[in-house]
């Protein structure tokens, strides 16, 4: 199903399915344990653009951990849950808005119900996650034995009632995620969390998220996606907002376009490209904002933006929409756009 036509499901506020929205998620690489830690990069993650939040639980400690950290957050807490679930009855018990459970390394169906039960009781949603790697039974990794997984666990929490479930079949593979995720689409009325698992490092891992998310979310697949990162995960947060905004899914995320240079340059554009676009991850506007290299093309070029410069010989002219407004030094460009990005006026 389409993320429009599948299954509302609420996460506190936040409506997964139904709609057009896709939430942006992320993982702390603290120690849950550490509350101090994690809180800070929680709140980090927030100011970045982080609308769901999921945390290790790797034993009690952790879990017990959990309500602290709730308290002084401000986005939904999930609690992932590997292997033992009474890890996941504390979380529940700690208060957490969503349990993900694998259901490859929690094999005893009558340890699924006690955790279901608990969070119908609760109201908290989960969500199967289902892995290429960890499948039951060594099983092959194919999209079809992933759907096969994640249909017997749909299955159990069904027959006990239980309908507020979000789904994830993620793979190393791109390919193999993008199969699977379709197959699912078609099989499940639930909301999808995308994802490619395990992608690698900030450069090549958020290219390989963006082509096998960004081919799904443009089919209308998927409610939530997390680009997993060997990184900071605040990289996470920006590919993100790019994949979305580059979709048309997220608004209020500035666009900076830039061109690739060539020797026509004769200022230190990539510097002040790579200036702005830092500054820019603070701002929360829908505008374009363009660094050429030229006075020759720039301005035509770039004439959708709604402010820009294209360099000369130690100056560069400032445009809006294609017009010249006037020249400045290079010494001046930064702060120039900088000034003209905080006086933008946003109408969207």
């Amino acid at each position: 199903m389409q993320r429009e036509t599948c299954r509302k499901v609420f996460i506190r506020d936040l409506q997964f399915g139904g709609n057009q929205k896709v939430y942006i998620q992320s993982m702390t690489n603290t120690y849950t344990k550490d509350v101090e830690a994690t809180v800070d990069q929680i709140l980090k993650l927030e100011e970045a653009g982080c609308e769901i939040i999921r945390v290790a639980v790797l034993d009690m400690v952790d879990a017990k951990a959990l309500g602290e950290i709730k308290k002084r957050i401000h986005i939904p807490l999930v609690a992932d849950i590997h292997f033992d679930y009474r890890l996941a009855l504390e979380a529940i018990h700690q208060g957490v808005d969503k349990i993900r459970l694998n259901p490859g390394n929690i094999p005893k169906r009558e340890h699924v119900e006690l955790v279901v039960n608990a969070c119908k009781e609760k109201k908290i949603p989960i969500r199967i996650g289902v892995n290429s790697g960890s499948l039951p039974n060594r099983m092959a990794p194919t999209p079809e034995n992933m759907v096969e997984t994640a249909r017997q666990h749909v299955e159990i929490l069904e027959s006990m009632g239980f309908y507020d479930i979000l789904l994830s079949l993620k793979a190393t593979d791109m390919k193999l995620m993008i199969e699977a995720y379709r197959l699912a689409a078609k099989t499940f009325p639930y909301p999808l969390h995308l994802g490619v698992t395990e992608a690698g490092t900030a450069f090549s891992g958020a290219i390989k998220s963006a082509m096998g998310i960004g081919i799904l979310l443009a089919e209308g697949i998927g409610s939530t996606i997390r680009v997993s990162l060997t990184d900071n995960p605040i990289l996470e947060i920006q590919a993100a907002k790019e994949i979305l905004k580059n979709l048309g899914l997220k608004d209020k995320v500035p666009n900076l376009i830039s061109c690739p240079t060539c020797g026509r340059i004769q200022y230190d554009m990539i510097d002040i490209a790579k200036r702005i676009e830092a500054y820019l991850l603070t701002v929360n506007k829908t505008i374009n904002v363009a660094i050429m290299g030229c006075a020759v093309n720039g301005p035509g070029e770039a004439k959708h933006a709604d402010i820009g410069i294209a360099g000369g010989k130690g100056e560069a002219i400032l445009f809006r929409h294609g017009e010249i407004i006037k020249k400045i030094k290079e010494s001046e460009v930064y702060d120039v756009l900088v000034e003209e990005i905080n006086n933008f006026e946003d109408k969207k």
